[in-house]
């Protein structure tokens, strides 16, 4: 039998930021699919190194908080750690939310058009965040 993305469960990696914000980071084209089209929310917040290949990176929005800019720039500065610009000073990293964010038919996996956002100049970091295991309970905040 040959495996597909359908039937497969996707590499996500889980990240705990300080204020217990939950960040998933995809670890494959396929998983990164999976993460930004069935995952994320609408709310969610999405970030991708921009013009480098990378992971998609979510950080789950709450109900009663809004991120602050350095929650964003810390889940941005994953992102940057989780692409090939891990080795760069500093890297352009598209920040939106997720309703942004949608997969054209017909394109490679893993490719994904963003129709609005900014950009944050960030540093490829990981040494804020928690590494935790992913629990796949997708509903959960």
């Amino acid at each position: 039998m040959v495996s597909t993305v359908s039937d497969t469960k996707p590499r996500i990696l889980q990240y705990e930021l300080p204020g217990e914000w939950t960040l998933l980071v995809g670890a494959a084209a396929a998983d990164n699919d999976v993460l930004s089209t069935t995952i994320a929310r609408p709310d969610d917040w999405w970030f991708h190194v921009e013009d480098v290949p990378g992971s998609h990176v979510i950080l789950r929005a709450k109900a009663d908080e809004e991120p602050s800019r350095e929650t964003l720039r810390q889940a941005a500065s994953v992102a940057a750690y989780h692409s090939k610009a891990r080795t760069a000073g500093t890297v352009p990293v598209y920040c939106t939310r997720a309703r942004y964010v949608r997969k054209p038919r017909g394109v490679k996996t893993g490719t994904v058009e963003v129709t609005s956002g900014t950009l944050l100049k960030v540093h490829p970091e990981v040494s804020f965040a928690k590494r935790v295991q992913y629990r796949g309970d997708v509903n959960a905040n």
